[in-house]
């Protein structure tokens, strides 16, 4: 009995592993964090491609029509891995709460509790985060979210899907290319300070 409740164990030890693996998301309405932008271009709007401010080594590209989403857009990198999704966001077409009830209470049978809440104290956005790490040690992050009436957030029910780890990949590469460009020319300070172009009239 005591080698039959070993045997199990070891199995459960080997298998355990590979069914934690097999729920981290990594792909949503056919497009896959990490793959290559061009097994996609047919499904995207590549003429829409421009560089994120503030973060000029990640470019973003709309998609084209998916059934069930109202819209997307994929952060492709730029840099070290050039072409690289790094991050996917889908907007739901049903943008109510009971849908993102629905969807919420799917997304924890299938993931399990989300480890991070990530709206505001009154709810206005409701959104929760999942964190995990695979076999490959990628972090990858996915968040579901919310908005009632947030006018600087997009309204209705959202999914944000990043792989961190390609990120800070991309990060580092231009930091590396930045540093080795010729220091720009340091721009004069005006002594005197007009004021009447500073505000408002």
């Amino acid at each position: 009995m005591k080698r039959y409740h070993g045997a199990i164990f070891v199995v459960l030890a080997i298998l355990l592993p590979a069914v934690c693996y097999a729920k981290i998301p990594v792909e949503i309405a056919g497009f896959k964090l990490g793959a290559p932008i061009e097994n996609f271009q047919d499904r995207c709007r590549m003429e829409t491609a421009m560089p994120l401010r503030y973060t000029k080594f990640i470019e973003e590209i709309e998609i084209r029509e998916v059934t069930g989403f109202k819209n997307g857009l994929l952060w492709v990198a730029k840099c070290a891995t050039p072409g690289r999704i790094v991050r996917i966001r889908m907007k739901y077409t049903d943008s109510s709460k009971k849908f993102y009830n629905e969807l919420l209470k799917r997304f924890r049978k299938r993931f399990g509790k989300p480890s991070e809440w990530r709206g505001d104290p009154f709810h206005i956005v409701i959104s929760w985060k999942w964190s995990f790490v695979d076999d490959q040690n990628n972090r990858i992050s996915m968040i579901l979210e919310h908005n009632t009436r947030n006018e600087e957030e997009t309204y209705g029910n959202t999914i944000k899907m990043t792989m961190w780890n390609l990120i800070d990949e991309e990060r580092e590469c231009a930091k590396v290319k930045k540093a080795a460009l010729p220091p720009s020319p340091k721009k004069s300070v005006p002594k005197q300070v007009d004021w009447d172009t500073l505000l408002p009239r």
